[in-house]
């Protein structure tokens, strides 16, 4: 056949070359859906990190707080991590390393998190029905110790570390205000508050610096007859422990986090999920709440946060 009439009859490419040309396309069509219609993501970048503090045991403290985590889960509609270590000093290099995007922990950790890497508070704690906790120095009803200048040359045991807010830095606080600073007392520290209330009930110490609530906890009247201790200073009430977000978290995303936990206690299965986490409810914080934490660790540690 002449080329005219090939052109006439309808010319057709080989079969390699048509083949070529529909696999262009065909690729073509791929990248423009990638380009406008992307897939959402579902990688490691989308999960929200929870980090919390090991104010109880590793074990127990996934296990309070996994329900908690499975909720924000569903109304944030992305994955949520739990995270916590087994000491403080672990998990404050967690807290430095921005690994949390959400972090529960004491108040001292978060008004140094706040200055030093723009930490944000939204919420704060309610324990036994209450968003506020008081430091105490407690002592026997039967020491004999009527007033806190009675401690004077005397042992005092104090919950966890020099960071511990309501256990050492605001029970150590009240010792100032009465005139006793470092040196006028024997200063211990036990592996918690729980540990430091039952120094003094034992005859170990003359007084334990914890916080208020350490003597609701179950396990201490299961250990102990709490008739038989007595509060010899207690603080003003002081803002609960918070809950803060990373500095870069957008708005819309802290807010819906904050009105999600807040809601909680509107339902019966929220106010389970508030149970297993050993609380009452979660309340809505600002910075300026812990001002006055502020104050008291500047008074302690000469430290300005």
């Amino acid at each position: 056949m002449r080329a005219t009439e090939r052109d006439k009859a309808g010319y057709r490419a080989p079969v390699g070359k048509r083949f070529y040309v529909a696999t262009l396309v065909l690729l073509w069509a791929l990248v423009t859906v990638i380009v406008l219609f992307p897939r959402p993501a579902l990688c490691e970048d989308d999960t929200l990190t929870i980090g919390v503090f090991p104010r109880r045991n590793f074990t127990e403290t996934i296990k309070a707080f996994t329900p908690l985590t499975d909720y924000l889960a569903e109304q944030l509609g992305r994955p949520v991590r739990l995270e916590t270590t087994r000491d403080f000093a672990s998990f404050w290099k967690g807290v430095r390393a921005q690994r949390y995007d959400l972090v529960h922990y004491n108040q001292y950790h978060y008004v140094q998190s706040h200055k030093e890497l723009g930490y944000r508070v939204i919420l704060k704690n309610e324990e036994f029905g209450r968003s506020t906790i008081s430091g105490t120095l407690i002592v026997r009803l039967d020491s004999g110790t009527k007033s806190l200048a009675n401690l004077r040359g005397q042992k005092i045991v104090f919950g966890g570390g020099k960071k511990a807010m309501m256990s050492y830095i605001v029970p150590t606080y009240l010792l100032r205000q009465a005139g006793l600073e470092r040196g006028d007392y024997v200063e211990e520290f036990a592996l918690n508050p729980p540990n430091a209330l039952m120094a003094p009930y034992y005859g170990q110490a003359a007084a334990g610096g914890v916080g208020d609530v350490v003597v609701t906890f179950p396990g201490i009247r299961e250990k102990v007859d709490t008739s038989q201790l007595n509060f010899l200073a207690i603080s003003e009430p002081l803002s609960h422990l918070p809950w803060a977000v990373k500095k870069d978290m957008d708005p819309r995303t802290s807010q819906q986090i904050q009105a999600a936990m807040v809601r909680l206690r509107d339902s019966k299965e929220g106010r389970g999920i508030l149970d297993r986490a050993k609380l009452t409810g979660l309340a809505t914080a600002t910075d300026a709440d812990y001002d006055v934490h502020r104050h008291i660790i500047h008074r302690v540690s000469g430290k300005r946060f």
